[in-house]
């Protein structure tokens, strides 16, 4: 059951490869997520000691968090996943000139999954050309419907 989307990423970006993996959370953040006041927009993944780092997401604290933390509503998570993947996403990262995109944040097992995309980006035409299929598609749909 997917909590969010990142849609930009699939606009920006041709995702090659999909990976799931987990991610470091504070309780406060866990509640807040299954409250759905988390964003992913402007999320990216990096790597750092050969390990991965999701930047930027955003998750806003409740009201109700407790008065003795601090919540950092930006703070940067640890992504968990076996070593053999991440060492193979670092060589292609590093070398085919790949990055790494966060895609969505779902439910699996009762525990709170991040997807990430091995992803290429996209010209300014090729956004052009998406847009076109899409419209085309959503053209086609509408004139089978009619008939």
């Amino acid at each position: 059951m997917s909590i969010v989307q990142n849609k930009k990423a699939l606009h920006d970006y041709f995702i090659e490869e999909k990976y799931e993996a987990g991610v470091v959370f504070e309780g406060w953040e866990v509640k807040a997520i299954r409250a759905g006041r988390v964003q992913l927009k402007e999320a990216y993944v990096t790597i750092r000691n050969n390990e991965l780092y999701l930047i930027g997401c955003h998750i806003s604290p409740l009201s109700t968090a407790s008065t003795h933390i601090n919540p950092d509503p930006v703070r940067t998570r640890k992504l968990l996943l076996h070593a053999e993947e991440i060492n193979r996403l670092i060589g292609k990262v590093e070398r085919a000139g790949y990055t790494l995109v966060p895609l969505n944040l779902h439910y699996k097992t009762g525990r709170i999954k991040l997807e990430i995309g091995l992803a290429k980006g996209k010209k300014q035409h090729d956004k052009r050309e998406s847009e076109k299929q899409r419209e085309w598609e959503r053209d086609k749909q509408r004139i089978m419907r009619d008939k």
